[in-house]
């Protein structure tokens, strides 16, 4: 049988509690908040350059300059999703400062 103790607690103490347990309980079934569960996703030549917002033939120029990374599973080719998102970052940013991405 299941005991029941009744005490007086003050409201933020419970909420802290409430708090802490289901933390706790988030944590055993979740991935640290830092880390994308889908951060080392591969993604098709298709899908990356639809997340980049390029066509198809400069993601393959991108990817001979050495701008993205690509890599060769079989005879296919798979991007990281967490690389085309950092690239997307610099590409955007050199966009906005004049096309210094491109210059060598």
């Amino acid at each position: 049988m299941t005991h029941v103790v009744l005490t007086s607690i003050p409201v933020d103490d419970l909420k802290d509690l409430i708090a802490e347990a289901v933390n706790q309980e988030l944590a055993k079934h979740l991935p640290p908040a830092n880390q994308s569960p889908c951060s080392n996703e591969l993604l098709t030549r298709r899908e990356a350059a639809r997340l980049l917002g390029i066509s198809l033939p400069t993601l393959l120029d991108y990817t001979k300059q050495g701008k993205i990374t690509g890599y060769r599973l079989g005879t296919r080719v798979r991007y990281k999703r967490s690389e085309l998102e950092q690239s997307l970052t610099q590409i955007r940013s050199a966009k906005q400062k004049g096309g210094i991405y491109d210059k060598k």
